[in-house]
């Protein structure tokens, strides 16, 4: 397609594109079962729509919104047990982590340094890597589906700068141990990167919910980072990722100084210069609106569907879950057929689920009600049975996780 030479219409326009956007999925349909995002919050659509001017980029015109990030920033600290945090609201998930991996780096000093990442990490680090000049040390996993700290410990030399925690895998929404790696990281003085993407705004609550959730966030002193993203559980408009730092020395690692901006010489602590401030705004009045209260009854729904899910596939012959569940992400597997088989006749009845090596992913966010379980189900026992459950000894080659 060609930029044609005459203006059209806004409503010839508007028609056009409500037609070539027909084949998106859409959350309100419940058959978004695989994505870490979720429809965003009706304040927050909103705010964000209101405020679209705003670049947060240039704090000199917007000075409000630059408050606003720092209030938001202290909020989300003390979440995670630092209300003397520091760091921005980026857009997402793979930023924050290269400005993590990029402050380990700026801090070590190290011409050929190596970062230890758990091989359920996500795939943002080998980008940042990549980016950074650095190598990516990868690890394997206990049985429980978190990083062997066994291993770590016999992957570290003296090119080692930085370690890699995840509090909410990517597969399987697992929280790998990560007071033993701050322990290790203290021990050996190494950068902890946690990346608590997913798990950031689940984990809190779930505590305050009286779930058993293990020590992940700054209060581990070997805790130097986290990435936590309002843009996922936090019901936030994409793009709105998050990095904290455990204070300012670390994140001036990483910053640059700008001198033509409308408020004179500044700082930015990002890879991008433009940010949305619109971003930001919606982030803040989210925070404010929902607070702890409204974000504990959101994930106490999302786990309570979470359970009755695993129940369902538990009684349907042929299927099973990877792991218990830690948070509201799913692990489905067979050892009776393909896979990959299962998650093909899924998607040809439309679902829009996640197929890792050797297993399904569902994440239940909060657009999930139970009635598109029951629909999923129904989808799930169908297909068991189209696909039949073999005889013993007529297991189909699957990958392992």
């Amino acid at each position: 397609m060609k930029l044609q030479n005459k203006s059209l219409p806004q409503k010839t326009v508007l028609k056009e594109l409500e037609l070539k956007l027909k084949k998106d999925f859409t959350f309100t349909s419940g058959k978004i079962l695989g994505s870490m995002c979720s429809e965003p919050h009706p304040i927050a659509r909103r705010v964000y729509v209101r405020y679209l001017e705003k670049n947060l980029g240039d704090s000199g015109l917007f000075p409000g919104v630059t408050e606003l990030e720092k209030e938001i920033v202290q909020m989300l600290g003390t979440l995670l047990s630092n209300p003397a945090a520091t760091g921005h609201i980026v857009t997402g998930g793979t930023e924050a982590n290269t400005l993590a991996l990029w402050a380990a780096k700026r801090l070590s000093k190290k011409k050929n340094g190596e970062v230890i990442i758990p091989v359920s990490a996500h795939c943002s680090f080998d980008k940042a890597a990549d980016i950074l000049g650095l190598k990516i040390v990868k690890v394997g996993l206990n049985s429980k589906f978190q990083v062997d700290v066994a291993a770590v410990k016999k992957r570290l030399n003296p090119n080692t700068i930085a370690i890699v925690g995840v509090a909410g895998t990517t597969g399987l929404g697992v929280v790998d141990p990560i007071k033993e790696l701050s322990e290790i990281a203290l021990e050996n003085n190494l950068y902890l990167h946690v990346d608590a993407a997913f798990g950031g705004f689940v984990l809190p609550f779930l505590r305050e919910l009286s779930y058993s959730v293990p020590d992940f966030d700054f209060t581990l002193p070997g805790v130097c980072s986290i990435t936590i993203d309002p843009h996922k559980m936090g019901l936030a408009p994409i793009p709105a990722g998050g990095i904290l730092f455990r204070n300012e020395e670390i994140k001036k690692a990483v910053a640059w100084k700008v001198p033509y901006l409308a408020g004179g010489e500044t700082e930015q602590a990002t890879l991008v210069g433009t940010r949305s401030g619109a971003s930001v705004i919606a982030v803040w009045a989210l925070l404010r609106h929902l607070g702890v209260e409204g974000y504990r009854r959101i994930i106490n729904r999302c786990m309570r569907l979470t359970w009755k899910l695993v129940d369902e596939i538990k009684g349907i012959e042929g299927l099973e879950i990877v792991t218990e569940p830690v948070m509201n992400v799913v692990g489905l597997k067979s050892k009776v057929f393909d896979i990959r088989k299962v998650a093909h006749e899924l998607r040809i009845k439309g679902w829009a689920i996640s197929l890792f090596p050797g297993h399904i992913r569902v994440v239940v966010m909060p657009h999930i009600r139970w009635g598109h379980i029951e629909h999923f189900i129904k989808d799930l026992k169908e297909i068991a049975k189209k696909l039949g459950v073999r005889k013993e000894g007529e297991v189909l080659a699957v990958s392992s996780i």
